[in-house]
């Protein structure tokens, strides 16, 4: 009888068609999946006229959907790795996609602000099962290098939702954006040709079919009926909740949680101030505006390149000090006044703060094993979405205080410096598995499939 060594079957697999599908519809989920999340505020000016929505009132609505992301992260990130990622990732853009296309027939704020929430739980369940499922099934020093290309996208979204607008709004008013959202349950039956359970849980609930039919898409050659099955660790005891702080995990599972609050807190502050901050320091709007399109794509190249780095030296190995750098180099923009010093620093600012958050997800990804990896992922992107909510009221507090504009970029800079030295404190276990090197790469007693 055949035996094979799952983790080393799928490592040795070179990048294939399916491979090829697989990251295509990664990308045009999180496209729409950001689409659906910023197209609120491409509409919100009409909102406001058309129901006499106050500022207060409109910034609530808004923050719905960021908290339905939060809870949307933890939940399914719970649920796909009980009831599997294909199933989670299914409700996910059936969820999302639908509330947020019946926004357009919302006949008031309230019923708007529900369908936010609603759509702001199945964005949330996104990333959890589509990173995990990257990372089970990506070659050898791949997974990292295919997170960094899914991550990318979210911009894709945002700069989609604005152009959306530009040409619907004035035509056919703000309900044919949210119409929009539909467009994913269109291929919906295409998608789900790539969206694949993780191998751990075929393998141990012996759906052996599946498992050789994805092993089979992923190599793109059938495998024998009668084979044995090895390597994986074997699922633990208990919830995957519990687990992140079994064997050792505990401390690392904290820190982890640090970084990502502090990260998001860092991003989401800087990307809500930036420009009002370059005001205070002098610069024009226009001016400051620009310094938001070099910082976003900073952060676009920037997440490019840590990814392939990441899968070359390990995704601590970079994380750490970019970390670090984006704190000097925040701390710098409030010192500098030549123009090309300060987008270069901008641009490096991107690279280091929102390039670096990108790539932490494909660290969780890496850092726990497969039957728990969903669950690792929705709570650590739970957890920095409550920083994410703090950031921009962070960020006010500091412009209340009436500080110089260099100590305020100063306490924008503390959270990377504390996301830094989270990072550094993750223990790497023995038995380094990818990148992230810490999942132990502990073989099961084969499983039978004949």
């Amino acid at each position: 009888m055949t035996t094979i060594n799952i983790r080393d079957f799928i490592s040795g697999a070179g990048f294939g068609r399916f491979h090829v599908g697989m990251l295509f519809w990664a990308c045009f989920i999180i496209t729409f999946d950001m689409y659906d999340l910023v197209v609120y505020g491409s509409v919100l000016p009409v909102l406001m006229k058309e129901w006499g929505l106050g500022p207060v009132e409109a910034g609530a609505i808004g923050s719905y959907g960021l908290f339905g992301m939060m809870v949307g992260a933890i939940l399914f990130g719970i649920l796909a790795d009980r009831f599997g990622r294909k199933r989670m990732l299914t409700a996910s853009i059936v969820l999302f996609s639908a509330a947020t296309a019946l926004c357009a027939v919302a006949p008031g704020p309230v019923e708007f602000s529900v369908l936010r929430a609603l759509g702001g739980l199945g964005i949330g369940g996104i990333l959890p099962s589509v990173i995990a499922m990257l990372t089970d099934y990506a070659p050898k020093n791949r997974a990292s290098s295919l997170v960094a290309v899914v991550m990318c996208f979210f911009s894709v979204g945002g700069i989609l939702a604005a152009f959306v607008a530009m040409v619907l709004l004035p035509s056919f008013g703000w309900h044919s954006v949210y119409w929009v959202a539909l467009i994913p349950l269109l291929f919906l039956p295409f998608m789900t040709k790539y969206f694949l359970d993780s191998p751990a849980m075929l393998l141990e609930q012996r759906r052996f079919d599946e498992l050789r039919s994805a092993l089979s898409k992923v190599n793109g050659r059938a495998l024998p009926a009668e084979v044995e099955f090895t390597g994986l660790q074997e699922k633990e005891p208990g919830s995957p909740v519990g687990a992140l702080f079994k064997n050792r995990r505990a401390l690392g599972t904290l820190m982890i949680w640090v970084a990502f609050f502090m990260c998001l807190l860092m991003v989401n502050g800087l990307t809500t101030w930036l420009p009002k901050l370059m005001v205070e320091a002098g610069y024009a709007m226009g001016s400051s505006l620009t310094f938001m399109i070099v910082l976003n794509v900073g952060a676009i190249v920037g997440t490019l390149v840590l990814g392939r780095l990441a899968d070359k030296w390990g995704v601590k190995r970079v994380l750490v000090p970019m970390f670090a750098i984006s704190a000097v180099s925040l701390a710098l923009l409030g010192f500098g006044n030549n123009m090309g010093v300060l987008l270069l620093l901008v641009a490096l600012t991107g690279a280091c703060t929102m390039g670096s958050q990108n790539i932490s997800y494909a660290f969780v990804s890496q850092y726990y094993p497969s039957f728990m990896r969903s669950t690792a992922i929705g709570l650590a992107s739970g957890v920095g979405r409550m920083g994410a909510i703090v950031g921009p009221m962070f960020g006010g507090v500091l412009l209340t205080l009436s500080l110089p504009v260099e100590m305020n970029f100063l306490f924008f800079a503390i959270p990377g410096l504390v996301a830094a030295l989270a990072f550094l404190f993750v223990p790497l276990s023995r038995g380094k598995g990818r990148a992230a090197g810490s999942e132990v790469a502990a073989e099961e007693a084969p499983a039978s499939a004949s």
